[in-house]
């Protein structure tokens, strides 16, 4: 099933619609969609690198909406959709084991490691954060700054290095967003002991 998404998904960036199932993709990524809408961003980028930072724009508002949508789910309906939706990608556990361990400082890190990073997946946190009651200020302003880092960081990348950029990506995405998970919870722990 991952397979055929994602292949769906990459022939989406040949289309001239492309900026459309862009929006579309980046804004239900974040509260229900297994295919991040990096697969799509980053051929469209390539193919036209003058619009990159049109497309991050795009991507970061329409991800931001898609995680207010994920977080009204979690705050109003969390038994009849995000329940089963959780279950259905095999998060519910991933989801369960978060919620038994959450305060206010955790989930705004799980904003941020998991806007820049997808760790953990940006949809379990939106719906935690709505379950949890996180300020929905502060839930909007992060999300912003996090998926806005991660797309006109990523614009700027592909702008600069192109082809070569994308390589490296594809073939050490799990190392990047790895290293960008340790540095962003290395932060955290140094600002929470050090206060």
């Amino acid at each position: 099933m991952l397979r055929k998404l994602y292949a769906w998904t990459m022939a989406l960036a040949a289309r001239k619609a492309a900026a459309w199932w862009l929006a579309i993709i980046a804004f239900v990524e974040s509260s229900f969609f297994l295919v991040p809408a990096d697969v799509l961003f980053v051929p469209m980028v390539l193919a036209r690198p003058k619009r990159a930072y049109l497309y991050a724009a795009i991507a970061t508002a329409a991800s931001v909406l898609g995680g207010i949508l994920g977080w009204m789910i979690g705050h109003y309906a969390f038994e009849t959709i995000a329940k089963p939706v959780l279950a259905l990608y095999g998060k519910l556990d991933t989801f369960d084991e978060l919620a038994a361990s959450v305060n206010w400082e955790t989930i705004l890190l799980l904003l941020v490691t998991s806007g820049a990073a997808h760790l953990p997946p940006i949809k379990v946190v939106t719906i935690l954060s709505g379950v949890a009651n996180f300020s929905l200020f502060w839930f909007i302003v992060s999300a912003i700054v996090a998926r806005g880092a991660r797309f006109f960081a990523l614009a700027w990348l592909l702008n600069r290095y192109g082809e070569e950029m994308r390589h490296f990506i594809e073939k050490r995405l799990s190392l990047i967003t790895g290293i960008a998970a340790v540095l962003l919870i290395a932060v955290y722990l140094a600002y929470h002991f050090l206060r």
